[in-house]
């Protein structure tokens, strides 16, 4: 009788053991297809946008140019995805492409469409609020809120080397460059202290914004009592930057 009991629970916990495997991967089974699902809609929603939409202006034309880079590199994740994760990922990257078409929709004068997903990158980074003009070792680099002739280059927001960048037009894509390695590294750094240094008072930044930035135009050389070039190490910038890196 002991050994029916035993073998009868063998067999029930066997079996409760089977139905809870099935279900587990059923319910991953689930969850896969409805990340896929929800990663091709962006992607698709995405590509529609990025095929309709043209323009002539510089800064319509960059804002594409990225939606479309960020399109093709969401195709490229979706095919090669095979997790959750994968396919989250995916979906940021066509998310992002979207904020792009939203700032070419803007640069244009038409309706943005409807709000986006926050991108996880851009979480904490904020938005300009205010234009601001710097000069790094004789150049100027220009930001502000809206697109203008002067500052073509979108950028959604997010993490630069660390440090929290804006939302926001800018003259040059420098976070590129300082996404790089070697001297551009260092020059992209230079020009985001310059921008965004927590000197200055008024922020120009959203309430969400994390750091810093520049209120009002200005020659950071002039307002920070010194040259950039000395500041950091006595270092010589000036050919670095006019030799091509931006």
């Amino acid at each position: 009788m002991e050994l029916l009991l035993v073998v009868l629970l063998v067999v029930v916990l066997g079996g409760a053991l089977i139905w809870w495997r099935r279900e587990r991967a059923t319910r991953q089974a689930r969850d896969l297809a409805d990340v896929r699902a929800d990663a091709r809609r962006w992607y698709e929603r995405l590509g529609g946008q990025v095929m309709n939409l043209g323009g002539e202006d510089p800064a319509v034309r960059q804002a594409l140019a990225d939606a479309a880079e960020r399109y093709h590199a969401a195709g490229s994740q979706l095919e090669q995805a095979q997790t959750v994760t994968q396919y989250r990922l995916a979906r940021e990257t066509a998310v992002e492409g979207l904020t792009y078409i939203r700032a070419a929709r803007l640069a244009l004068g038409i309706d943005p469409g409807p709000d986006l997903p926050p991108l996880a990158a851009a979480s904490g980074a904020g938005q300009l609020t205010v234009p601001r003009q710097v000069q790094v070792q004789g150049q100027t680099f220009k930001a502000g809120p809206q697109p203008g002739q002067d500052t073509p280059y979108y950028y959604p927001g997010g993490q630069v080397r660390g440090r929290p960048v804006p939302a926001g037009w800018y003259s040059t894509p420098w976070w590129k460059t300082a996404l790089g390695a070697g001297v551009g590294v260092l020059g992209g750094l230079l020009i985001a202290d310059a921008l965004f240094s927590p000197s200055f008072g008024d922020p120009g930044y959203d309430a969400g914004a994390a750091a810093q930035g520049v209120g009002d135009p200005g020659d950071v050389g002039a307002d920070s009592g010194g040259d950039f070039g000395g500041d950091f190490g006595g270092g010589d910038f000036g050919g670095d930057f006019g030799g091509g890196d931006f």
